[in-house]
């Protein structure tokens, strides 16, 4: 009898430590993950999602876990690992969907909604209005597609490629990592290209307009236009510049580490 209460009391102690490590994980995923990570997302919401996932995992991820350390700083070079792991896998996600506002960036450059000669008091120069907006449909668009389940598929089956407590990433993760920023900045080229193309036509027709009429304030002049026809643009093609923008999500979620 007097045996039973230390088994129970390591059997506890055994449940605790992995609860923890999975906690770390994936609240430190939660921190940078689009959607379900954002800072708009209420902090009682986004623990209790946090606490009811890595309840969800830890039975699974059983045979994963590393053996309880002995000491108190293994264990926290074992939680910070965890941390790490998870701060590094929604950071690649959170490049990906960063695409879509800096497409939104560069498109009201583009089409002069955003111009370091006329700031906005509101939200500076250095960002525009159809840049917030894309920045605020990114957890709107991914939480009602339902794209939010892929990353978190693959960070269940991420715990495959680092078991917990370990920090020992694969040898093409600065590769991976690069390749990621490199596929969101293209991205968002690709998004903005219909505008490259329409704003190259427009400088060159304003500047034969300028080489004609020296005296003309060109600047002055062709600028409510630019903005008038840059803004229709915009509403013609938003339906489709989403679409694109879905799809190449979909894809690029899907092949995070773990996924697939």
């Amino acid at each position: 009898m007097t045996g039973i209460p230390g088994l129970t009391g390591d059997l506890i102690l055994d449940h605790a430590f992995g609860l923890l490590l999975v906690l770390g994980r994936v609240g430190a995923t939660f921190a940078l993950m689009p959607g379900l990570g954002e800072a708009t997302v209420p902090a009682q919401i986004k623990g209790g999602m946090i606490l009811m996932l890595s309840l969800l995992l830890l039975p699974g991820l059983g045979p994963l876990l590393p053996p309880r350390p002995d000491t108190e700083t293994a264990f926290a070079l074992m939680l910070m690992a965890e941390m790490a792991n998870g701060l590094w896998f929604g950071w690649l996600a959170r490049a990906i969907a960063t695409s879509l506002p800096m497409a939104g960036q560069l498109i009201s450059e583009l089409i002069g909604v955003s111009n370091v000669l006329m700031p906005s008091p509101d939200l500076g120069s250095q960002t525009s209005a159809i840049a917030r907006l894309h920045e605020i449909a990114v957890p709107a668009l991914l939480l009602t597609s339902g794209l939010y389940m892929l990353p978190l598929a693959a960070l269940a089956g991420f715990y495959r490629l680092i078991p917990p407590g370990t920090l020992s990433w694969a040898t093409d993760s600065a590769e991976l990592t690069v390749a990621t920023v490199s596929e969101s900045f293209m991205l968002a080229l690709r998004l903005a290209a219909p505008f490259v193309l329409a704003s190259v036509a427009w400088n060159l027709a304003v500047g034969l307009v300028a080489r004609l009429v020296p005296r003309l304030q060109v600047f002055f002049v062709v600028s409510p236009g630019q903005i008038a026809l840059g803004l229709l643009l915009l509403a013609s093609l938003s339906i489709p510049l989403i679409g694109a923008w879905m799809e190449a999500m979909r894809a690029s979620l899907a092949s995070l580490p773990g996924g697939g």
